[in-house]
């Protein structure tokens, strides 16, 4: 059973930094291509930064040179840094991925920044 895990979400001020992790189990995720999106209230769910199973990364222009994906093989995680982080980087964040045409998301963290 495939299974994703969040964590390292919390209250952070304006400025400040996060660094998110995304735990597999069940699966490797080395092979594939994984994906941090964020959804705030009211807001559908965005995109924030990918990873293919190379290394390859993209992100929206919204947190271009502000966040940092990452993939740690040995421990079988994807961990998304976040610097710079802004009150509307408020959100709760998932990690995704797809397996054989299957849909796997996570549970979210929270993340919210706030004076």
């Amino acid at each position: 059973q495939v299974q994703l895990v969040e964590s390292g979400g919390g209250l952070v001020q304006p400025g400040g930094s996060l660094r998110l992790s995304c735990a597999a189990s069940g699966i490797n995720l080395f092979p594939y291509a994984v994906g941090w999106y964020r959804q705030a209230p009211g807001k559908q769910r965005e995109l924030v930064a990918t990873i293919t199973s190379r290394g390859g990364t993209n992100y929206p222009d919204s947190v271009k040179g502000r966040f940092t994906i990452s993939r740690d093989n040995t421990k079988n995680t994807v961990n998304l840094q976040m610097n710079s982080l802004k009150p509307e980087d408020t959100a709760v964040y998932f990690c995704y991925v797809v397996i054989d045409l299957m849909h796997f998301w996570g549970q979210g963290t929270q993340v919210t920044v706030s004076s």
